[in-house]
């Protein structure tokens, strides 16, 4: 039976988009379509910078009910809307205020693949999220549904004027264009090794699609009810949708005892105020309110408490928003540290991540005295937290000899 593929590309036109996202379709339109889908033969469905969602949805409805394997590849960003902070894949038109009615849902991807059969359709994505966004991801998942395999990455904000490239895309792009489709699995892996050290500070998406938890590690949320197609008119016009709902959209198991933060949070979340200061480029600001919740949650709970560990971690994130790798860096491996003395183990994801980020945020540092620092404490700890990509304690003395050689 013929196979579908659905190719997807989407970036904002204008200064909010921050990847290339349409640079990979070139590469995937050049893989034969039997091998984009696993099948003999394939029909490939292409959209390129689409301008309205509504059309997004009437493609992904018609690949949805056809019979046969289905693979969806997209590249693009995610941000969130004002009003309901929901996760959307912004299109050619998408702006940050009109993000509920010009870009797509996410949840529409779920609703429209939830009736297909288990282990009938895989999502392939390359994501970049906004600073608000990865801020969400904290606390959330991107929901695709439980009996979709899915296998990407979300990767973090690129520096501030750069737009960034779907790596991970166009690496799964290369890779098949060998001629032969390898399981997703190893596909999948293969793609992050090409990737290398520039992805280690990304969201690693990999579910087989069986009905287990969804990638990212949050419990699948109650089912949306269809959507009818919403009035083209930006947020923010009514008095209604001025205001944020529901502060950065972290969960509440990711909301901290307001008391630990050190303030009354009646009517603020502080994670609303980081994003907000970030927004305009008072990273200053935006770490002192971070220093000031994390000291507070050191106080009544400890440093090694997942409320300290939560701000420390944000205040990494917020150098990195700042472009201070070093600051970045530092923090990340001392949170690294602080899991593992508080007894985590080395394989526990938040440790991993931590230093994964650690690394990721070293390899943008280009001062030769601090690279030779943070990469001395680096490696000690990739020795102890290899974590799941091949190599890395490899890559670090590797740059660490090249350092030395530069005095």
């Amino acid at each position: 039976m013929p196979g579908t593929v659905l190719l997807l590309a989407a970036s904002p036109a204008g200064k909010g988009c921050l990847v290339d996202a349409a640079s990979v379709l070139p590469v995937l339109a050049a893989v034969p379509p039997g091998v984009l889908s696993g099948a003999d033969t394939a029909n490939v469905v292409e959209l390129a910078d689409p301008l309205e969602p509504q059309a997004v949805l009437t493609r992904l409805r018609a690949a949805a009910a056809a019979p046969g394997p289905l693979t969806v590849f997209v590249a693009g960003q995610l941000q969130l809307d004002r009003r309901q902070r929901l996760p959307h894949l912004a299109l050619a038109r998408t702006t940050p205020s009109t993000v509920r009615y010009t870009a797509l849902p996410w949840h529409w991807i779920r609703e429209e693949l939830r009736l297909r059969a288990v282990g009938s359709t895989t999502l392939v994505l390359d994501l970049h999220a906004d600073t608000e966004t990865w801020e969400w991801l904290r606390g959330a998942s991107l929901d695709c549904g439980g009996n979709n395999a899915v296998y990407g990455r979300i990767a973090p904000p690129p520096s501030r004027r750069t737009v960034a490239v779907p790596a991970y895309m166009k690496a799964v792009a290369t890779i098949l264009r060998s001629g032969w489709r390898p399981p997703v699995e190893q596909l999948h892996q293969q793609a992050l090794a090409r990737v290398g050290v520039d992805g280690y500070a990304d969201l690693v998406l990999a579910s087989p699609g069986v009905g287990g938890p969804v990638p990212g590690g949050a419990a699948p949320g109650p089912p949306y009810r269809p959507e009818r197609p919403r009035p083209q008119t930006p947020d923010g016009l009514s008095g209604a949708d001025r205001r944020p709902h529901g502060a950065d959209g972290l969960s509440g198991a990711d909301r901290h005892d307001n008391s630990a933060a050190g303030h009354n949070g009646s009517e603020t979340d502080p994670h609303s105020a980081i994003s907000v200061a970030v927004r305009s480029g008072r990273h200053p600001d935006a770490d002192a309110l971070a220093a000031h919740h994390e000291q507070a949650a050191v106080h009544a709970h400890g440093t090694g408490s997942e409320e300290a560990l939560h701000w420390a971690e944000v205040r990494a994130d917020l150098a990195m928003f700042a472009g201070d790798p070093v600051r970045s860096c530092r923090t990340w491996l001392g949170v690294a540290v602080a899991r593992l003395a508080a007894g985590q183990a080395a394989d526990a994801p938040a440790v991993e991540a931590a230093v994964d980020r650690a690394h990721h945020q070293w390899g943008q540092v280009r001062d030769a005295v601090a690279a030779r620092e943070l990469g001395a404490a680096l490696a000690d700890l990739r020795s102890r937290v290899p974590g799941r990509r091949q190599g890395a304690l490899d890559h670090v003395q590797r740059q660490l000899v090249q350092l030395q050689t530069q005095g």
